[in-house]
C-alpha cells in the first residue's frame, strides 16, 4: 500500500551528539547507516529512522511509501511540486538500496518538505 509513513530522518549538526541525546531521551539504539558517511540507522520499535550530521537546524523529515520512486517523483512534478536532486550524495549503492530501499526529498506545491521512500524488494 502506498502513502503510509515508512521512515523518518533527523538532521543535526553533530551526529554523535544527536545519537547521545536521542538515545538518552527515547532509549533508541543506532547502527551504521547506508552511506557509511557517519549517518546512523535508528531502531525505534516503530517506524524506522535515520540520523545524519552536518545539517544544523534541519527539521525532521517524514518519508511516505511509494511502489515506484521514479513514477511518484514524476507525479510530484506533475502536481506542481519539486523533487530534490540527490546527486552523487544521494545515490544509493546496490547493497544500500537492497537493505534500505530508495529515498528522495520533495516539496509540495506550497513548499512543504516531505520524502518519498520505495522500500526494498520484498519488504
Amino acid at each position: 500500500m502506498a502513502g503510509e509513513p515508512t521512515f523518518f530522518e533527523i538532521g543535526v549538526a553533530d551526529a554523535e551528539r544527536g545519537r547521545a541525546f536521542y538515545g538518552a531521551l527515547f532509549g533508541w539504539t543506532f547502527d551504521p547507516g547506508p552511506s557509511g558517511g557517519g549517518g546512523l540507522a535508528i531502531t525505534t520499535g516503530g517506524v524506522p529512522g535515520g540520523l545524519h550530521g552536518g545539517d544544523a537546524g534541519a527539521s525532521p523529515y517524514l518519508f511516505f511509501r511509494v511502489d515506484d520512486l521514479d513514477a511518484a517523483a514524476a507525479r510530484v512534478r506533475d502536481l506542481g511540486g519539486t523533487v530534490d536532486d540527490m546527486g552523487e550524495e544521494g545515490a544509493e549503492s546496490e547493497e544500500s538500496a537492497a537493505r534500505f530501499g530508495r529515498f528522495t526529498l520533495c516539496r509540495d506545491d506550497q513548499g512543504s518538505v516531505f520524502g518519498l521512500h520505495e522500500p526494498p524488494q520484498g519488504a
